[in-house]
């Protein structure tokens, strides 16, 4: 799991599932998933199986921002752990290019941090 997203201990034991889910879910402008391109802030889980994943979006007009939550509820809630899913947008802070990962930044071909 990045380090760069808050996790709390429930979600961190299924990370590598979520990470695997999360990357299937792409921007469609920037072709690339949301997990590399940074945009999920925050993930946990409670006792009940309930995840809440808070994400941002690289622009307000960004064509996505309809379909986007949804698809997150979709992926995660095939997780056998996962018995419910909730998404929060937040603006703030403000996504940067800065949060797009190395191998991210490669697919992407800009310089690697």
């Amino acid at each position: 799991m990045r380090e760069d997203i808050k996790v709390n201990d429930l979600a961190l034991a299924i990370s590598e599932q979520l990470v695997d889910k999360l990357q299937t879910i792409y921007d469609p402008e920037i072709e690339l998933d949301i997990y590399n391109l940074g945009l999920v802030y925050e993930i946990c889980l409670d006792e009940s199986g309930h995840c809440h994943v808070v994400i941002t979006f690289t622009e307000a007009s960004c064509t996505c921002v309809d379909t986007l939550p949804a698809d997150i509820v979709k992926v995660l809630s095939s997780i056998d752990e996962v018995t419910s899913v909730s998404v929060e947008v937040v603006w703030t802070p403000a996504w940067k290019m800065t949060r797009i990962s190395r191998l991210g930044r490669i697919t992407l071909g800009i310089s690697p941090k």
